[in-house]
């Protein structure tokens, strides 16, 4: 398959620049992998379409305001440093603007003297790893001087950053929110829960790799990113045991349905932990998921991919057709679906 069959014409009007309120009352367009019908209904109406014994998987990573800016130490220069990934202890992947301001060595001052960093390697894509040092711990630094990375394609100012935080984000880690979950309420859940549906938790760190496009034109030569995930062992049995019950496994999210493929492709579903660049596209077999809710996605990236490899191809792109149609809101802010 071709990068460009992924392509849709978006209406810069569609493109969401802050969320609904409240966080249920966005749209939501159901699809019905039986019979291919298609609904409109508005998020709360989720409830009517789950069922007693199914459960619902989340992922629990909380952004982190990973945007700093900074000056560099010897000619204050300015400099801009994202952070994406922590590798280990206060060695964090990095990516700088401008970064020719970035050498080895090069050493920045963020916060007046908060946080210094250093450059330590430059890797193949040219982001930087970058060792960071505070007299505190440094998440609590970052919530001091740091800033909530939102996507380049919303360009109004986040009132209140909770909003691009899920009601039950609880494992810091991600440089993006996982937004398929933004749309839930604690009140939602809690009617979900009412109803018999019960909810399991992984962790998956969201990386900017997700986001990036894709930039070869023969879809199979796409490199993902690896991105670091957990499942504990509460959730794992809670799926083995809804799927010996003849129940759905309905993940919200890209993000979580990575990681239960990716666990599923080394054998079932268990507790562990690690790095996954799955890359999920038309073709895939699934071995986990019986339901999806996900957003609306940028043309030609690889989640759109991934919905039309577990919607199929041709129903995906016309369904987004009808969501433009239908003067749907796109991207992170925007209206949800629902493939069941």
């Amino acid at each position: 398959m071709k990068t460009s069959d992924f392509y849709y014409d978006l209406p810069q009007e569609q493109i969401a620049q802050t969320p609904i309120e409240p966080r249920d009352h966005s749209r939501l367009m159901v699809l019905h992998r039986e019979n291919d019908e298609i609904e409109h209904r508005y998020f709360y109406d989720i409830l009517d379409y789950l069922n007693e014994g199914d459960c619902l998987i989340v992922n629990d990573s909380r952004v982190i305001p990973a945007r700093i800016y900074g000056v560099k130490e010897d000619t204050g220069a300015k400099i801009e440093f994202l952070l994406l990934k922590q590798l280990s202890g206060n060695r964090w992947e990095t990516l700088v603007k401008p970064g020719k301001k970035a050498k080895i060595g090069t050493r920045f001052i963020f916060g007046d003297g908060l946080l210094k960093a250093e450059v330590v390697d430059i890797i193949e894509d040219g982001n930087r790893i970058v060792e960071l040092q505070s007299e505190e711990n440094i998440y609590t630094t970052l919530d001091k001087i740091g800033q909530m990375p939102l996507p380049p394609y919303i360009t109004e100012k986040l009132e209140d950053q909770e909003r691009y935080q899920t009601v039950y984000s609880h494992e810091l880690g991600s440089a993006a929110a996982p937004t398929a979950g933004l749309h839930f309420t604690n009140e939602l859940l809690d009617k979900i829960r009412a109803k018999g549906v019960n909810i399991g938790y992984v962790t998956l760190h969201v990386g900017l790799g997700t986001f990036r496009p894709v930039k070869v034109d023969e879809v199979t030569k796409h490199k993902m990113h690896s991105e670091h995930y957990e499942i504990p062992s509460e959730t794992a049995e809670l799926i083995k045991r809804t799927k010996a019950n003849g129940k759905r496994v309905i993940a919200v999210g890209t993000t979580s349905c990575r990681t239960l493929e990716s666990v599923a492709a080394n054998g079932e579903i268990r507790a562990c932990d690690g790095f996954t660049d799955i890359f999920i596209y038309p073709g895939f077999t699934f071995k986990v998921l019986d339901g999806l809710i996900t957003n609306f996605h940028l043309p030609e990236s690889t989640l759109i991919m991934l919905v039309s490899a577990f919607y199929g191809y041709d129903k995906t792109m016309k369904a987004y057709e009808i969501a433009v149609k239908e003067k749907y809101r796109f991207f992170s802010f925007g209206d949800a679906m629902a493939i069941l």
